[in-house]
């Protein structure tokens, strides 16, 4: 059997503790303590974060998106390979160490997707590029923590919070799609995407490609 190696530890801004980058053969886990927060056998529900807003988007030529955490980058490819050769992705990352993992140990999975000519890296908090945006983008896509109800950093709440909604709702163009990854469903969440003037769809999908594993949540709120 293949032990697991630890390969790096990264500090979370803002008191959000330390992640642990592991691998075992060619699998690759990402920890914050003893829970894991991503794996990279595991895709399925982060590359539909990207599937499903690409449908919605249809054919708008040069779409603007935002990505709110890089991870694994699964979302960041399922996005370039669904959205037209004119889109416009920019991916903020938080943790500086999850992009040096993606161009070093993670090479090989990253598949070079952070030097596309499409793609533009802030190594920053989402929340600040969503607070100083207005009208700039056609879809955001949060994969921020565990989701609305965080467990790494408690600053990541104001990105969910009524006020860090209404920004994101400003920040998108008329028509626009906030969509945001959990673990898990929440209705509190569900009602507040609402209150701050979004149409609401709630999309259970599998974590794994083969359509197993757990269900995961996306919600695709469209700004009016």
């Amino acid at each position: 059997m293949i032990r697991w190696t630890h390969l790096d530890t990264a500090t979370v801004p803002d008191g959000g503790g330390e992640l642990r980058l592991m691998r075992r053969g060619e699998e690759y886990s990402i920890m914050s303590g003893s829970i894991e927060l991503m794996n990279s056998r595991v895709s399925g529900s982060e590359e539909a974060l990207a599937t499903l807003v690409s449908a919605r988007l249809g054919d708008a030529s040069a779409p603007s998106v935002l990505i709110g955490g890089y991870g694994m980058g699964f979302t960041l490819r399922a996005a370039l390979a669904s959205l037209g050769a004119k889109a416009r992705v920019t991916v903020a990352e938080l943790v500086p160490a999850v992009v040096a993992w993606a161009r070093g140990p993670m090479a090989g999975l990253t598949a070079g997707c952070l030097d596309n000519p499409r793609v533009r890296v802030v190594e920053g908090d989402v929340a600040r590029l969503i607070g100083a945006a207005e009208g700039d983008y056609n879809a955001i896509l949060l994969d921020v923590d565990n989701g609305p109800e965080g467990l790494s950093r408690a600053a990541n709440d104001r990105i969910y919070d009524r006020a860090g909604l209404e920004a994101a709702r400003r920040a998108l163009r008329p028509g626009g799609i906030l969509a945001v990854w959990s673990s898990s469903p929440s209705a509190p969440f569900s009602r507040r995407l609402r209150q701050a003037g979004f149409q609401v769809e709630e999309h259970r999908v599998r974590a794994g490609r083969n359509g197993g594993g757990a269900r995961h949540m996306i919600w695709l709120a469209t700004a009016g």
